[in-house]
């Protein structure tokens, strides 16, 4: 599967022929192939044709312009660009190769097994703003996963042309996506399993097929008997000769008759010439039609086998060029430039019209781009308008002007196989109205509207290409989502790792002068080691990196730094790095605010070569991941910060009481700093033991630091004796004189052992539940006061409830139960279904079971405290 000689790079039909030809060889005295050989390459042809068969299908059904095949990588840590149909490789940048985590429908696709169906450009931003942001074009797409049973191998993608409001691909037509990628799947599973080999990695070439389309040349094709004048023809011959395939009668001379007069002596001669040397090449004859006549070529070979009948035959083909030749002559005729560019922006024709705007020789123009042959269009706007162009589909309109004053509007007119440019001289924008084949205003902005660039750049060194710009833009709007240290790392490593192609990857952080280690990914434990604890000022690649901000890049471990700066005192050269296992590296600093803030180590296997492109992107990121790190630094800091306040003011342990037992859990929500206001508390009492629960709402410090001094207050009047219904009036009197601004709800309630009771008191909190021994669990209406902090002189009533023994008393926060659009009393419900269906032998377990769903949600909203008390006390 792994395509990685450039020779391939064709595609699929190159690769047969490279084969045939080999075959061929093998069978006239070349050397023996390897055993095994043929088979793989049979499996390595199935495969192709499966990829080309499925993606050209893919396309054709969807009715899009473009259509791609992504497969899982080698270390499946990215999907990697197999096959491609319409739009080429070349024009997906940065996408060649996605991270299989990333939030790229690809990838959404690969990893969650499910269609991605996008129909516009505002859903695309609505729902994937990385690739908006990355492709702001207006296309639709969907990606449907490529499974084997439950295993994902792939992607399959499809793009189409969509303004806004398109419908999208129909359900028909996504379930047909559904059937290709599910027989693709299954192929590819049915080809490993008879060995062959379907993992990609960064090397692999793509296979590149284009986008079906009517045939801009006419063939057709014959088999002429030299010796009896009989013809073998098929319909397209018969249609250039003006014949109905069902009356040519089969002879030369019938077709001789259609012949301009002077020309039939030609055919004759042409006959002459393939018995004598063989063949015929480019033989130019006229043929009649309505209207006058078509100039056709012929060309032809006699078969080198033996046989005088074989030797008899003219086999070839008559090419229709009068059409070809006509267009060519008439484009050249016009002042105004016309240029062809194949689907990656590569010039493929141009007239003298465009050579004289421009002021660019055709020569030089040809199979280039004309942002990298013409200077004024270096800048990658004009890029990107060709990329919009193919991608949207829609044709589009710019005005540039060239050094030093002259304005030339250009029109891009796409399609699947390509793009035809008009360019025709223009006013200045100030001074005119639109320019030539501008869109009229009411026509939507950007992707087939008009673009003004006011001044192309006058430095005239290489910009930045379109591909760095992407992959800069990903990478920072995934760093963006990044929140901690660990996060940023992640990131990190699932961005650059698949993006350069490399397997080891090291993040270190700059402490008191030295390095040391935050994150890495990789098998090679020397590649990490002999940096943890260096400080800056060692003779060290690594050091030297952040030390000096300039990045080294070592290409082969046995040659030294091309990059290395001079360093006093530095004696060691490349083999000091990070091991013989590791074939090259990349030493990136990481510098934000003007000063070093740690080190990204990216390493290879093997010899690893990286050109300009590839280190002017590693070095842009580099400042990228910097900032990130630096900002996540600040954050873990304040984190840790606040989680040690929270750890401080929760309770350390809860006291060992006689007949009960109790056990407490909190949980901060995901948002913001992971702290928050709720607490739980037992405190032993003179004459039983006191349970509180409580939630000062928000989730920060002051928070917390409220809910510490309500913890205090709470156990202070606790232990002076107070009742309950005073321990809370004195709590509320004590927050409304501290007037922090915040509101606070508790549930407080007191055992008293020697009578199986409990008085309980509640402020604005949710209702206890208690499971009886039996199993069964209520919820218990309390009568209650309003939430602490509203006025310093409300009272809370108590309610006596009695205590089984054996029960079982939840007490917990608002965090638990509540859901965005569900009803309160259904969460409250849901916790008492759970209690009474756990077991209730452990309560640590049950604590835990109570929590399972809290624990397993990414976003919890609000923090969770939760304190279960087994009531068991010795029998009196």
């Amino acid at each position: 599967m792994n395509r990685h000689d450039p020779g391939e790079r064709a595609g699929p039909h190159g690769s047969t022929a490279a084969r045939t030809a080999t075959g061929a060889a093998a069978g006239t005295g070349a050397p023996e192939r390897a055993p095994g050989a043929d088979e793989s390459d049979r499996m390595r042809t199935a495969c192709e044709d499966a990829l080309v068969t499925a993606v050209v299908k893919a396309a054709a059904e969807s009715g899009a312009h473009s259509g791609s095949v992504f497969l899982r990588s080698r270390d499946g840590r990215s999907v990697v660009l197999a096959a491609a149909c319409g739009t080429p490789p070349s024009l997906l940048g940065g996408w060649r190769l996605i991270p299989v985590n990333s939030p790229i429908p690809v990838a959404v696709a690969y990893r969650s097994g499910r269609t991605v169906h996008l129909a516009d450009a505002a859903e695309t931003v609505r729902r994937y703003p990385q690739l908006a942001v990355a492709l702001p074009y207006a296309f639709g797409s969907a990606s449907v996963p490529v499974r084997a049973g439950q295993e994902s191998l792939g992607a399959l993608a499809v793009v189409w042309a969509a303004a806004s409001g398109h419908p999208g691909l129909s359900r028909t037509q996504l379930r047909h996506l559904r059937a290709i990628a599910g027989r693709l799947g299954a192929t590819l599973a049915d080809l490993r399993a008879r060995g062959g080999a379907l993992d990609c990695d960064a090397g692999t070439v793509p296979l590149q097929v284009p986008a079906p389309d009517a045939p801009s040349v006419r063939v057709g094709l014959f088999d002429w008997r030299l010796d009896t004048g009989t013809v073998v023809a098929d319909e397209e011959l018969c249609a250039l000769f003006g014949l109905m395939p069902g009356t040519f009668d089969g002879r030369a001379e019938t077709l001789a008759a259609r012949l301009h007069p002077a020309d039939r002596l030609s055919l004759r001669a042409a006959a002459r010439t393939a018995r004598a040397d063989g063949r015929v090449l480019a033989r130019r004859l006229r043929v009649r039609t309505t209207y006058g006549y078509r100039t056709v070529e012929l060309w032809g070979r006699v078969p080198e086998v033996p046989g005088e009948e074989a030797r008899s035959h003219l086999v070839g083909s008559v090419l229709d060029i009068g059409a070809g030749a006509a267009a060519v002559t008439a484009v050249q005729r016009l002042r105004d430039g016309l240029f062809s560019l194949t689907p990656d922006g590569r010039v493929a024709y141009t007239n003298h019209g465009l050579e004289q705007l421009l002021g660019v020789s055709g020569p030089e123009l040809l199979g280039s781009c004309l942002w990298e042959v013409v200077p004024w269009l270096s800048d990658p706007v004009f890029e990107d308008r060709h990329r919009a162009a193919m991608v949207s589909q829609q044709p589009i309109t710019f005005r540039v002007r060239r050094p030093p004053d002259r304005w030339l509007a250009f029109t891009l007119h796409p399609d699947a196989n390509g793009v035809t440019g008009r360019v025709a001289p223009a006013a200045p924008p100030q001074a005119a109205g639109p320019p030539v084949g501008a869109r009229p205003p009411e026509a939507a902005a950007g992707v087939g509207a008009e673009a003004d660039t006011e001044d192309p750049p006058t430095d005239l060194a290489a910009p930045a290409r379109l591909g760095a710009i992407y992959r800069m833009m990903q990478l920072g709007s995934a760093l963006t989502a990044a929140v901690t240290m660990d996060e940023v790392c992640e990131v990190v490593s699932a961005q650059l790792l698949p993006a350069f192609g490399g397997q080891q990857l090291a993040v270190y952080a700059i402490e008191e002068g030295r390095l040391h280690l935050l994150f890495r990914t990789g098998h090679h434990d020397r590649f990490l080691h002999h940096l943890e604890g260096r400080p800056l000022d060692a003779p060290l690649p690594g050091t030297e990196a952040p030390a000096l901000g300039v990045p080294l890049f070592i290409e082969d471990r046995r040659d030294p730094p091309d990059d290395r700066p001079p360093r006093s005192g530095a004696g060691a050269g490349a083999g000091e790095g990070p091991g013989e296992a590791v074939g090259a590296w990349a030493y990136l600093p990481l510098i934000a605010s003007n000063r070093p803030v740690g080190a990204c180590l990216l390493g290879f296997d093997d010899v690893h070569h990286l050109t300009t492109k590839d280190r002017g992107i590693l070095t842009a990121l580099s400042g990228l991941i910097a900032q990130a790190l630096e900002r996540a630094r600040l954050y873990d800091a304040k984190n840790a910060l606040a989680h040690g306040l929270q750890h401080a003011l929760l309770p350390h342990r809860l006291p060992v009481l006689p007949g009960i037992l109790t056990t407490g859990r909190y949980l901060p929500g995901t948002s913001g700093m992971d702290i928050g206001g709720d607490w739980y508390d037992v405190i032993p009492t003179g004459d039983g033991v006191a349970l509180v629960v409580g939630d000062v709402e928000g989730h920060n410090i002051a928070a917390a630091g409220a809910m510490g001094q309500l913890r205090s207050a709470v156990r202070a009047f606790a232990t002076a004796g107070h009742s309950p219904g005073a321990v809370l009036a004195g709590t509320n009197r004590l927050l409304a004189d501290l007037d922090p601004g915040l509101l606070a709800s508790c549930c407080y309630l007191r055992i008293e052992p020697g009578s199986d009771c409990v008085y309980a008191v509640r402020a604005g909190h949710c209702p206890p539940l208690l499971r009886h021994p039996d199993g069964s669990t209520e919820v218990l209406e309390l009568a209650g006061g309003p939430l602490l902090g509203v006025v310093g002189t409300s009272s809370y009533p108590e309610t006596r409830l009695d205590l089984p023994r054996g029960s079982v008393l939840a007490l917990y926060t608002d965090g638990l139960v509540e859901e965005r659009g569900r009803d309160f009393d259904l969460g409250v419900d849901e916790l008492r279904a759970a209690l009474a269906h756990a077991r209730a032998a452990d309560l640590d377990e049950l604590a835990d079971h109570l929590l399972r769903k809290a624990r397993r949600s990414p976003h919890r909203s609000d923090d969770i405290a939760l304190l279960l008390t087994a009531y068991h006390p010795a029998p009196g």
